[in-house]
């Protein structure tokens, strides 16, 4: 079975559509009408405001990252004396060496890697699914999960660490990576922003399938998913910085030394190890989220927009 070509039309259509509706909104009037930039002395201070804004923004939040960076390649003896020093007496290279295989950084990366490609897959997968059955097929009982769900949002996760450690226990699941993949890969956030955008897409595209002759499943594929691509990259990058960060539960879960990852190897290995060679395993745990977010932030921003449109 194949779809007709006046529904191949519609959804080629409609992402245009989408974004012409997004980009036609009136643009936010700014607190500087043109008039008053039209003064010099305007003009100055509110240069200079500007530049003090985004200086204070770039200290704040690349500065932290910097000094883990100079921190990384000095000796412990510069750090403790000097640590706010612009720059290192020497630098030492082979801090990121002995972080690698001193303290083993490569096999907890190893894991944290195994463990973030679950959680990716699993949220992906949980908020697509339900996203869809909330936004397109929209049962009977769609309002009391959604409203379940949202439930979840204002529950402090510490309150559930007790009930779910006690139920990976019973299921046979503690010290396995599905410990950890299941609970944090179902995220009620990554569901409710899912189940915003499919409510974007024209219902006109699901009738015309449905005409067709489509099945839910055949229009999740055919339809829904491919003009799904931003927001499912969204979901996939905020699971993944998630899961790289993620500390406490792992710990929890996961008490297999062989099976930790970085966030939480780390904090075991901190004691034995030399500071100078810690900062360096640290800045290794630190860089590669990082890395993936500016490969991926043109996509990212993309489908953030995205999500935040309104169906007009």
């Amino acid at each position: 079975m194949t779809l007709t070509g006046s529904t191949r039309t519609i959804a080629a259509v409609a992402p245009a559509a989408a974004r012409r509706r997004t980009g036609s909104r009136s643009l936010e009037r700014s607190n500087v009408s043109d008039a008053d930039l039209s003064r010099r002395s305007t003009r100055i201070v509110f240069r200079v405001l500007l530049a003090v804004a985004i200086g204070l923004l770039v200290v704040i939040s690349a500065g932290p990252l910097l000094w883990l960076a100079k921190s990384a390649v000095s000796t412990t003896q510069d750090i403790l004396t000097q640590p706010f020093a612009l720059w290192p007496s020497g630098i030492q290279w082979h801090n990121l060496t002995d972080a690698w295989n001193q303290i083993q950084i490569g096999r907890f990366t190893a894991n944290s890697l195994i463990l973030t490609t679950g959680e990716v897959v699993v949220a992906v997968f949980a908020s697509v699914t339900l996203g869809y059955v909330l936004a397109v097929l929209r049962p009977k009982y769609g309002p009391v999960l959604n409203a379940a769900i949202m439930a979840t949002l204002f529950i402090p996760g510490v309150i559930s660490l007790i009930p779910l450690y006690l139920t990976v226990i019973d299921l046979g699941l503690l010290d396995s990576y599905w410990a950890v993949w299941l609970p944090n890969g179902v995220s009620a956030f990554n569901v409710l922003i899912m189940k915003q955008y499919f409510e974007t897409i024209p219902r006109e595209l699901f009738e015309a399938a449905r005409v067709d002759g489509a099945g839910p499943v055949r229009i999740l594929w055919s339809i829904v998913l491919p003009m799904a691509r931003p927001i499912i990259g969204v979901v996939a990058l905020l699971a993944f910085v998630a899961s790289w960060k993620d500390f406490l539960w792992p710990l929890l879960a996961l008490p297999t030394p062989g099976k930790q990852p970085l966030s939480v190897g780390l904090s075991t290995v901190a004691p034995q190890a030399d500071l100078a060679v810690l900062m360096a395993g640290m800045f290794i745990a630190v860089i590669i989220p990082i890395t993936v977010f500016i490969a991926f932030q043109k996509q990212f921003l993309s489908g953030a927009g995205s999500a935040g449109a309104v169906k007009g």
